[in-house]
């Protein structure tokens, strides 16, 4: 067989691997075209193309290439090549196969609502199963090359017959990566945290910017990211601002004389809640929460959407009672008596 063939017969295994390969996409782009989102669905086929290309190409060349004898002429084990080959491009297919069911599904859950609990949770469990189910692939993958090659496979089945005690060293000193893993993937079903959850960890308010199967990204409010071990919310705890909902309370303290009106700042707060964007509509509270020696204490209790609309509204509440205090009550702030008698 003359070389010009045996080039012909290899283009020809690459030209049908790729007809059929791209034959196969736009039948799938006609199905998602009429049944799914044409956007969301494009997205998962362009993550799977190449990878099931070069896959189409390696079968059709796999089936036309030994008629070529040409790798008769090379000095190697083409069935432990072709294994390891087809083992890596259908872990990569597997993968981004991963990935694309991981996009479909997250592109109806918007999580830039503001009623976005359910769409948390989705992203959550899906971003720790995405990152699980990949590593899997990975180390069966690996595993399967190790074992298709003959030499490792027998020094690997020697091992094994030995390898009682230094399983059980090795169990110990992977105890903690194991317990990481083993929290990720308690809190993707339990659910302690969720994406862009807000929350108090050591001290730092933040959201849950990131979970990965070890461990965890806060961004704290001032841009910096606070990384936690996975492990932290599984044993200690912490406060999840947005457990149940995104709605949250917050309180304002402001300390008067003892002959203060605190009706006029009922009323004041009243007004100052109804002016604002800010405030939600559901709590206008102020109550006398305490007697001092010197000053009376008074707590407003508001209520808003989320926390930094909460954390806004606090702020503004306490900026604009203090200055009706200051305006109108400029008696009644807090001030010392002192009482001189004479003596007989």
């Amino acid at each position: 067989m003359t070389l010009l063939l045996q080039i012909a017969i290899v283009a020809a295994g690459i030209v049908i691997g790729v007809f059929v390969a791209f034959l196969i996409i736009g039948y799938l782009k006609k199905l998602i075209r009429k049944n799914t989102d044409y956007t969301v669905g494009l997205k998962v086929i362009r993550l799977i193309s190449l990878p099931f290309v070069v896959l189409t190409i390696l079968i059709a060349g796999s089936m036309l290439v030994p008629a070529t004898k040409l790798l008769d002429e090379l000095d190697v084990n083409t069935n432990i090549v072709l294994g390891i080959v087809y083992t890596l491009i259908l872990a990569w297919l597997i993968i981004n196969a991963i990935r694309g069911i991981k996009v479909y599904v997250l592109a109806k859950y918007d999580i830039s609502t503001k009623d976005n609990l359910k769409a948390r949770k989705i992203h959550t469990q899906l971003s720790v199963l995405e990152r699980m189910l990949i590593a899997m692939v990975i180390i069966i993958a690996f595993g399967i090359i190790l074992m298709t090659i003959p030499q490792i496979r027998k020094v690997g089945l020697s091992l094994l017959a030995s390898a009682g005690i230094a399983g059980i060293i090795i169990g110990f000193a992977a105890q903690r990566s194991i317990a990481l893993i083993l929290a990720g993937f308690q809190i993707a079903i339990t659910q302690p945290i969720r994406l862009e959850d807000v929350v108090i960890v050591e001290d730092e308010w933040g959201w849950i910017e990131e979970i990965t199967l070890t461990y965890v990204v806060v961004r704290i409010w001032d841009k910096r990211r606070l990384i936690v071990p996975i492990t932290y919310f599984i044993e200690k705890p912490f406060q999840n601002w947005t457990r149940t909902s995104a709605e949250i309370m917050g309180t304002v303290f402001i300390h008067v004389d003892y002959g203060f009106p605190v009706e006029k700042m009922r009323e004041k707060l009243t007004n100052i809640l109804t002016q604002s964007d800010l405030w939600d509509g559901k709590v206008n509270v102020l109550q006398v929460t305490d007697s001092k020696e010197l000053t009376l204490e008074l707590r407003a209790l508001v209520s808003a959407k989320d926390s930094p609309a909460a954390w806004d509204l606090r702020v503004h509440v306490r900026e604009e009672l203090i200055r009706f205090v200051q305006n109108d009550y400029p008696q009644f702030l807090p001030k010392s008596r002192i009482k001189l008698t004479e003596k007989e």
